[in-house]
C-alpha cells in the first residue's frame, strides 16, 4: 500500500473514478448492482479486522460456500503480519488465497466487494459501517455496534438513507431457542416480567503495565488508530486489551456484555432508559487498565415499570444459576435463566419447579446472507437499530460510572436532562480524516 493511501481522506475517496459508487449514493437511497445478487449469483465478501474474532467471520461465511455461493474474497488488516498469517491458515483450509488489503478504504472503492464484515477494535465500528454504506455495500458489524451513542444513531441513519442491510454481530438473536424464551416472556409463561440482569462473569486477569515503543514495521499505526485519538504504541493495546481503554474499547459491558444487554432489551421489549446509575472501580490490579474491572449498573423504566441490572465481575465468583455469561428474567410467576448464545431454563412458582427449557442454536452469518439475495430488512435477527440500542445501554452505563451519580435521560432525544458534562461523552472527538459526519 502506497503512502498516499494511507493519507487517502473521505473527500478524495468520493472523488475518485471508482469512488463515484460512493458520490452516487450521496444523493440519495438506492441499490447498487453488484449488492442485489441473485439466488445463483456469487456473493463476495472482505472481512476488516482478522486477529480475533474476524476469524470466526472468516470461518462463518466459507461455511457457506456452497449452500449459499458465498466467498471471503479479501482480508483486510492495518497489520500486514496478522493478515498474512490468516492468508495462509485460509489458503491451508480451503486451497485458495484471499486477496490482502491493509487499508479498508480501498475495499470500499472496490466494485467488486458486495459486503463487508466489520470485526477491528470497537472505535472503527461506526465509521467503518458508515463508510461501507456510503459505498454501497451491505454490513455485518461485530458487537459493540458503535463506540459512543451519537455514532451509533449515525449509523441508523445512514443504513436508512443507502438502503443497506446491516446486521448487528449478536448471534443469539440467531437462536432458535432465545427466540422461543422471548416468546415465552411475551405469552405470560412468567406473569408480569418486571427485571432483567445482565451478567458477565468472564476470567480477565491482570494485564501488567508495558512501557511505550515504536510501532512494528507491519503495523499502519496510523490507520489502526482511526478516528481515536493517538496514543503512544504500545503492547498492551494492540492487538488486544484496547478492550479496557476509554479512547478505543467500552470494557467488558461493551465487549462480552453486548449479547447481554440486547438480550434485556429484547427480551423486556423496551428501549434506552429514562434513569441509570452505577458503581464499580478497580480493586484486584495496579495495571494498565482503565475501565473498571467490576461495575455496577441500574437501569429504570419508570413508564413501563421495568428494571435492567447489569453485573461485571472479573474473577472469582458464583454463577448465578449458571448464567456466569447470560440473563435472568424475573416475573410475577417465575423466572428464566439464559446461558449462554443457546440456552434456556425457566422455575416456576415459589417452589421454583422447571418449567419450559431448550437448547437449539442458529446461524446468524447465513441469516444477514439470506437478507441481502432477499432485500428484506425484515428478514435481519438483528438488525442495525440492535446495534444502536444494545451498544447504547453499555454507553450510558459507563458514562453513569465515570460521573459518578445518577443520570436522567431523554430517549427520544438521545440527551440528557441538565447535564452538559454527561452530554459530553454521547460523542467522540474525531481525528482527521477518520470522522463521522453530522450528515452521513
Amino acid at each position: 500500500m502506497s503512502e498516499s493511501r494511507t493519507d487517502f481522506t473521505r473527500r478524495e475517496f468520493l472523488k475518485t473514478t471508482s469512488g463515484a459508487v460512493a458520490a452516487a449514493a450521496v444523493a440519495g437511497p438506492m441499490i447498487l448492482p453488484q449488492s442485489a445478487r441473485g439466488a445463483n449469483e456469487r456473493l463476495r465478501i472482505a472481512v476488516l479486522g482478522v486477529n480475533g474474532r474476524g476469524t470466526a467471520h472468516i470461518g462463518g461465511f466459507m461455511g457457506l460456500e456452497k449452500e449459499q455461493n458465498v466467498e471471503v474474497a479479501v482480508l483486510c488488516d492495518p497489520d500486514l503480519e496478522v493478515a498474512g498469517k490468516r492468508q495462509a491458515e485460509f489458503e491451508k483450509k480451503y486451497g485458495k488465497k484471499p486477496e490482502i488489503v491493509q487499508d479498508l478504504r480501498k475495499v470500499f472503492d472496490d466494485k467488486s466487494i458486495d459486503a463487508v464484515s466489520i470485526a477491528t477494535p470497537n472505535h472503527w465500528h461506526s465509521l467503518a459501517a458508515i463508510w461501507a454504506m456510503q459505498a454501497g455495500k451491505d454490513v455485518y458489524v461485530e458487537k459493540p455496534g458503535s463506540h459512543t451513542l451519537w455514532e451509533g444513531r449515525k449509523m441508523v441513519e445512514a443504513a436508512a438513507k443507502y438502503n443497506r442491510i446491516v446486521q448487528h454481530g449478536v448471534q443469539l438473536r440467531s437462536s432458535v431457542a432465545l427466540q422461543e424464551a422471548v416468546q415465552h416472556l411475551r405469552s405470560g409463561l412468567l406473569g408480569d416480567v418486571y427485571m432483567a440482569r445482565g451478567l458477565v462473569y468472564r476470567w480477565r486477569p491482570s494485564i501488567g503495565k508495558k512501557s511505550t515503543e515504536p510501532a512494528p514495521s507491519t503495523l499502519n499505526y496510523d490507520l489502526w488508530t482511526g478516528p481515536a485519538q493517538t496514543r503512544p504504541f504500545t503492547r498492551n493495546l494492540v492487538h488486544y486489551n484496547w478492550h479496557w481503554t476509554w479512547e478505543y474499547g467500552n470494557g467488558d459491558v461493551g465487549n462480552q456484555g453486548i449479547h447481554e444487554t440486547d438480550m434485556c432489551l429484547w427480551g423486556l421489549g423496551v428501549g434506552l432508559p429514562e434513569r441509570i446509575t452505577a458503581m464499580g472501580g478497580k480493586y484486584l490490579w495496579d495495571d494498565d487498565k482503565e475501565t473498571p474491572e467490576t461495575l455496577t449498573t441500574l437501569f429504570q423504566y419508570p413508564k413501563e415499570k421495568k428494571q435492567i441490572q447489569f453485573e461485571v465481575r472479573p474473577w472469582c465468583t458464583n454463577l448465578e444459576d449458571g448464567a456466569g455469561v447470560g440473563n435472568i428474567f424475573y416475573g410475577s410467576k417465575g423466572y428464566m435463566v439464559i446461558k449462554g448464545y443457546d440456552s434456556y431454563e425457566t422455575f416456576l412458582g415459589e417452589k421454583r419447579e422447571p418449567g419450559p427449557k431448550n437448547k437449539a442454536g442458529g446461524d446468524h452469518f447465513k441469516n444477514f446472507v439470506e437478507a441481502i439475495r432477499s432485500r428484506k430488512k425484515e428478514h435481519l435477527h438483528g438488525p442495525v437499530e440492535t446495534a444502536h440500542t444494545s451498544s447504547g445501554l453499555a454507553h450510558l452505563g459507563n458514562i453513569a460510572f465515570r460521573v459518578d451519580r445518577v443520570l436522567h435521560f431523554d430517549p427520544v432525544k438521545e440527551q440528557f436532562i441538565g447535564d452538559k458534562e454527561a452530554d459530553g461523552m454521547l460523542k467522540r472527538k474525531y481525528r482527521a480524516p477518520y470522522v463521522v459526519p453530522d450528515k452521513v
